[in-house]
């Protein structure tokens, strides 16, 4: 399935320049909104597959919108991609729900990527953030803690290759298991843990010394 995406930013180059960048390798743009209430209200109207949101906007910053966005019934996954490399930005988007933190200096293929994986439900941090946001939540263990969520062993091995960055398809590859059953086994896990998104999942493997 085609994503269909609404980009958010205040800036209408940046929009031009983002729309170009993803009509070009197929991807429809439903929308664009050019402050964070424009991009609440558009998220409701166009139920987009997935939001670009910019942070620093006029009237309600990216990170407020995307708290709104994600508290309606059926919400759309948002990418946060921002010209500031700033730890508060990227712990408070992740905070707000959003599924992926991305630098606006990124190539045009990787802000393609980007938005794929996040459409197919994968998280996504730009290489840049991925150590900072390890560093500041997870403290590796020798050994496993004592509170065994109870993952069988084919759940053990997918959340240690989730851990190494590995998206469903590059798991499915690595396990000779077909696609579908990477993602059973990781909605499985992210039950287990109680845990939101795919980050969190690999925040707890860091910590238990599994990566």
């Amino acid at each position: 399935m085609t994503p269909r995406v609404l980009l958010v930013d205040d800036h209408a180059t940046m929009r031009m320049g983002f729309r170009t960048i993803l009509e070009a390798s197929g991807i429809a743009v439903a929308g664009e909104a050019a402050t964070g209430a424009a991009a609440v209200a558009a998220a409701a109207a166009l139920s987009p597959d997935v939001i670009l949101m910019d942070v620093q906007m006029p009237d309600m910053d990216g990170i407020e919108a995307t708290r709104r966005i994600l508290g309606a019934d059926r919400a759309p996954r948002i990418l946060i991609v921002t010209t500031f490399d700033r730890d508060d930005y990227l712990f408070a988007a992740l905070d707000a729900g959003a599924s992926g933190f991305l630098l606006k200096n990124a190539g045009p293929e990787e802000l393609v990527a980007a938005v794929r994986v996040v459409a197919a439900g994968d998280a996504l941090l730009a290489p840049e953030v991925t150590r900072r946001v390890i560093e500041r939540h997870a403290r590796p263990a020798a050994a496993p803690v004592a509170s065994d969520p109870g993952f069988t062993e084919r759940e053990g091995e997918v959340l240690r290759l989730l851990a190494d960055a590995l998206s469903n398809a590059e798991i499915a590859e690595r396990l000779f298991i077909g696609e579908a059953t990477v993602k059973t086994h990781v909605s499985n896990i992210l039950q287990k843990l109680g845990a939101r998104d795919r980050v969190a999942a690999v925040v707890y493997a860091h910590r238990q010394g599994l990566a």
